[in-house]
């Protein structure tokens, strides 16, 4: 990559008006995985909605001025996944491998925030996307082609391993390196809630994942599905309630994590 092209990423990840909206979407991040929580805690217990992303920005449409609160989300949620890609090309790592290691990790959280945000735009301008459906539809294009299960399959190994990677994350708690948390019993407790939220999130995508796997192998694109179709089929097992209900925690747990990390990530 070309010098010129870093120095004026350097100088653009400094400006402070990004810095402050990048972490604004950190919040922004947070305030989603807080509703989807609260949406599997009902559906724990019975309850009706669907927890996902789609589900929390309905659900945030439906408060007062909540198509306006949408938009404030979807362009801070833009801003976040800006400034990860503007980060990933000012990375000063004098090794290369790790160095593109973490370009890549940092362009994938780009991706995955403006994506966020182009689905909170779709919903406050009265769109309904559907994660399950989509998820359905894809699987179901891809069955129909030569090798496509097995396409198919690996995908859902994909999502399953990055899940795994979420739980060890947290297990290990190494996402402490990219935030600069207090010390004292106070930084303890938020390093907590991370380990909570990022197990219980990684194997929410776990469970996505094994349901692509899942379709791939039975060659049945019904069985695929995204993060509220992998809370019903927790719900379905024996304690399923009591799965959801620490899911639904574990989101919560994630949301707050993100409230803080506004506040002490290493930008």
């Amino acid at each position: 990559m070309k010098p010129g092209v870093r120095s004026a990423a350097r100088n653009a990840e400094r400006k402070t008006p990004l810095r402050v909206l990048a972490r604004s979407g950190y919040v922004a991040s947070g305030l989603i995985h807080l509703i989807i929580g609260g949406i599997a805690l009902a559906l724990a217990w019975s309850g009706r909605g669907e927890a996902d992303q789609a589900g929390a920005l309905a659900a945030l449409a439906s408060a007062p001025l909540g198509f306006a609160a949408l938009w404030v989300v979807a362009g801070l949620l833009w801003a976040l996944g800006v400034y990860h890609g503007i980060h990933g090309v000012a990375l000063r790592i004098e090794q290369r491998p790790k160095r593109w290691a973490r370009r890549v990790a940092e362009w994938g959280q780009a991706v995955l925030f403006i994506g966020m945000g182009v689905v909170a735009a779709a919903v406050a301008v009265g769109a309904r996307p559907d994660p399950d459906s989509s998820a359905r539809e894809a699987s179901r294009g891809l069955l129909t082609f030569p090798g496509g299960p097995v396409l198919l399959g690996l995908i859902g190994a994909g999502v399953a391993i990055g899940g795994i990677s979420w739980v060890v994350m947290g297990v290990r708690r190494s996402f402490r390196k990219r935030v600069a948390l207090p010390p004292g019993q106070f930084g303890t407790v938020i390093a907590g809630i991370g380990v909570l939220g990022f197990v219980v999130k990684g194997g929410a995508l776990t469970v996505v994942g094994v349901l692509l796997v899942d379709a791939a192998v039975r060659r049945d694109p019904q069985a695929a599905g995204g993060l509220d179709a992998a809370i019903e089929s927790l719900r379905d097992l024996p304690f399923g309630g009591a799965l959801v209900a620490v899911m639904g925690a574990g989101f919560i747990a994630y949301g707050v994590f993100c409230v803080f990390r506004a506040r002490y990530a290493e930008l």
